[in-house]
């Protein structure tokens, strides 16, 4: 058992430790820890931190060194991370791998200091203009958070796309005991530019064949939907009620579902770890007689429900009852979760889908 050590600590060592090479970022609450910890630690390390202007500028910062092959993130809260969609869209034309860490807060526009789950939509649509998809991770504790962060290095570099760690203010500001990977010698990618003023095997944006890249892109992300999808699971096979959340919220209905099952209610649970590719294949293992599927959510009107929606559709063509349990803001407990849940098996709660 490592050492305790809070959330967005945490994070950025991994990021060290997984062989990033530069940073680029801005501070905002409630991820402004990482930019402190990586002001002092990058330096000693003999690497590249730099506190930007903007948001904006940070981002552009971050496609300048992922053009130059090095592995490279940046981080930010909800309305920062909207501030970098026009460079991730850049970086998502140019196919230049990135790491973002969203230290997610609740709210539209500035929105609060609250810990939420607001981006879900935002964050696996792409956000940006254009044709798009990051691969999204999503921890449920410390300890997964810095596994999760060198894979997604190591997804973003094999895909060559961008990764984000979607976290939630509370995971950033908690403090749990974590051990750490030992660090990693990551070479520069052979493709970045090489200091002669030319570019290996990269073309430029205004000559390229656009119907020939569109094909590839889909192809790509095809193959990334099939290999890549991530997920925690439990009591499927014999489930009358599955629920279905991530993050601190998941960590919550993975214990409200054990409540449950011990006053012999036949509940399982699906966490999804990766959010995009969102995890289709997990719902395969589902009890075919299941009743209904509850999606638990830091949010106001519920986003992840509908990917439940659309994987039932796609997948088992199923009419069964889709539940959406919404909170707003903050860490839903196990009891109000468990309370909910008996409400909807009493049919005093409507289906969503």
């Amino acid at each position: 058992m490592g050492d305790m050590i809070k959330g967005n600590h945490a994070i950025a060592e991994a990021a060290l430790r997984a062989g990033a090479e530069f940073y680029a970022g801005y501070p905002i609450t409630p991820s402004t820890e990482i930019v402190e910890y990586l002001s002092e630690r990058m330096p000693e390390l003999g690497r590249v931190f730099i506190q930007a202007e903007s948001e904006g500028a940070s981002i552009n910062m971050v496609i300048g060194a992922s053009a130059s092959g090095a592995r490279c993130f940046t981080a930010s809260s909800s309305v920062g991370m909207t501030l970098k969609q026009e460079g991730i869209s850049h970086l998502a034309d140019m196919n230049l791998p990135f790491l973002a860490v969203n230290v997610t807060r609740y709210g539209n526009g500035l929105g609060t200091l609250d810990t939420g789950q607001s981006d879900y939509n935002r964050d696996t649509r792409g956000g940006g203009s254009g044709d798009y998809r990051n691969i999204v991770l999503s921890p449920s504790g410390l300890q997964e958070a810095v596994d999760l962060v060198g894979l997604a290095f190591d997804l973003a570099d094999k895909y060559r796309v961008g990764a984000i760690l979607h976290t939630e203010a509370a995971l950033g500001q908690m403090m749990e005991p974590c051990d750490m990977p030992e660090f990693r010698e990551v070479k520069r990618r052979e493709d970045g530019i090489n200091g002669d003023y030319t570019i290996k095997n990269r073309v430029s944006p205004l000559t390229a064949d656009r119907r020939k890249e569109a094909i590839e892109l889909k192809e790509r992300y095809e193959i990334i939907k099939a290999n890549e999808q991530r997920w925690e699971e439990g009591y499927l096979e014999d489930a009358d009620y599955v629920i279905v959340a991530y993050g601190l919220a998941g960590r919550s209905a993975m214990g409200a579902v054990e409540q449950i099952r011990a006053e012999g209610h036949k509940v399982g649970f699906i966490r999804p770890i990766t959010l995009w590719p969102f995890p289709e294949k997990a719902f395969s293992k589902v009890n075919p007689n299941v009743k209904g599927y509850i999606s638990v959510e830091e949010n106001a009107l519920g986003q992840m429900v509908d990917d439940i929606a659309l994987t039932l559709k796609k997948y088992k063509n199923s009419s069964t009852p889709i539940y959406c349990l919404a909170y707003a803001f903050g860490i839903p407990t196990m009891k109000k979760i468990k309370e909910d849940f008996l409400r909807i098996n009493a049919g005093e709660l409507k289906e969503v889908y």
